[in-house]
């Protein structure tokens, strides 16, 4: 008697951690229907890449990867290749000219049909498109769900979608609206999590600090947070992708009551300077941010504070430049991250005059960047022989050093804290006492106290 196998399924999940929720929300259900993950993408039957879109940059990485995906149908053992996310959502009307090696393309509202995508290929259907108009829904994960982070934290997506109108950005045109989950939806999550093994939820969204502003004056990002502390324990919350028009009294003052939470703000200012913020369409001045920093600083010691800029934005000068390198000297961020411009069609600043060369925005970038090492090398200094709370993530048996993060570093993004102890000494999910011996570049060493 012939039994077929499971269908397997390989992910290549680009972009953000906001993208990453989604491809795990994919694979659940899809692991549900009575589908089997491949090891790796290249040994799958169907090969789904979750597409990033925000930048030329991403939209170039994500077709090199659908492309190779497509490479692997004509020589491996890949039936079908199916394109997720941002990229059809943004291109819905061309997208399926622009690569007709791909068997079928879903959409961001469709993301938890991909198992009946599959089967429509795998029956023979050819060019499949699931893509709505507009994105609307807001997807929720499932229990049990799967991660792909290889480590005891978890991301939380607690709203999608963007309400803001930055000049420079097409997310609001690809996700749509602003909409926030329900409390109580984010909370059996969240509990969920916890009772696998989870030990730090990373709350994430376009822009976290707007969250319940939909939902009415009762539900806000501080409420949220008290909530999740109540449920008491042992683990960290961290807030990701805030924005600096939202953050309030009230929200540094939950920060400093919950006792899980990671003093630590993702706070995207862009730019310092008055002008090319009003450009940018984001309304802010840099006393405005200078005084903000410092109330945040003053209500929470010791907080951490991560920030982005955009260099290179049109009719950006020398001058302008050279007083947002000044502003970072001056505010001393523990992390920066630094893009230079990428032209988007369809959003306003496409049609900005004066752009700035693209050789000339990289040169800036590479300066920020610079001045940023030297103070993240003065900060990592000052931490030899402090002690602090680490979260043991994984063995890293080439170094054979365990590799843990402090409250003040974000999963992927920022450095870590490599930890001294034998193979058995530690497990991942351990949250332990270190001390600070060293540093080396954007890493720490430690040994346990």
């Amino acid at each position: 008697m012939h039994v077929s196998r499971p269908i397997t399924v390989g992910f290549i999940s680009l972009g953000c951690a906001k993208n990453l929720v989604d491809s795990e929300i994919i694979a659940t259900g899809l692991t549900a229907a009575g589908f089997r993950l491949a090891p790796a993408p290249k040994c799958a039957d169907v090969v789904i890449v979750n597409t990033c879109a925000f930048v030329r940059d991403a939209k170039a990485e994500s077709i090199d990867a659908v492309l190779e995906a497509c490479a692997w149908k004509q020589r491996g053992r890949c039936r079908a290749v199916l394109v997720a996310g941002c990229l059809p959502q943004r291109y819905r009307r061309e997208i399926q000219s622009l690569l007709p090696e791909v068997d079928a393309f879903i959409g961001l509202d469709e993301l938890n049909q991909a198992g009946m995508v599959i089967r429509r290929v795998l029956r023979g259907e050819q060019s499949v498109a699931v893509i709505a108009p507009r994105a609307q829904a807001v997807l929720e994960p499932s229990g049990n769900r799967l991660l792909f982070t290889g480590a005891p934290y978890a991301y939380v997506k607690i709203a999608e979608g963007c309400n803001h109108t930055c000049a420079f950005c097409a997310i609001p045109q690809i996700r749509g609206r602003y909409r926030s989950r329900p409390i109580h939806r984010i909370m059996a999550e969240a509990e969920d999590l916890l009772s696998h093994g989870i030990r730090e939820l990373n709350l994430i969204a376009q822009d976290t600090t707007s969250y319940g502003l939909d939902l009415g004056a009762r539900t806000n990002l501080p409420t949220l947070l008290r909530a999740l502390g109540r449920i008491g324990g042992g683990f960290w919350i961290r807030v990701l992708y805030g924005h600096p028009a939202h953050v309030t009294a009230a929200l540094i003052d939950a920060m400093g009551a919950v006792e899980q939470v990671c003093h630590y703000l993702d706070l995207p200012i862009q730019h310092s300077e008055a002008a090319i913020l009003r450009a940018m369409r984001r309304p802010s001045t840099a006393e405005r941010l200078r005084r903000m920093f410092g109330h945040i600083r003053a209500a929470l010691p010791g907080v951490t504070l991560r920030t982005t800029c955009l260099v290179g934005f049109p009719s950006e000068t020398e001058r302008q430049f050279r007083n947002l390198l000044a502003f970072l000297g001056e505010i001393r961020f523990d992390h920066v991250a630094v893009f230079t411009y990428s032209k988007e069609e369809n959003t306003p600043a496409a049609r900005l005059p004066c752009p700035v060369p693209t050789a000339e925005a990289e040169r800036r970038k590479q300066c920020l960047m610079l001045r940023q090492k030297r103070i993240v090398d003065e900060v990592a200094m000052a931490q030899i022989g402090r002690s602090d709370d680490l979260l043991v993530e994984r063995y890293d048996r080439k170094r054979r050093l365990w590799v843990a993060r402090s409250r003040g570093q974000a999963p992927d993004v920022d450095g870590v804290v490599y930890v001294s102890a034998p193979a058995d000494g530690l497990m991942p999910g351990a949250l332990i006492r270190g001390r600070y011996v060293a540093a080396a570049g954007y890493d720490l060493r430690a040994v346990i106290q």
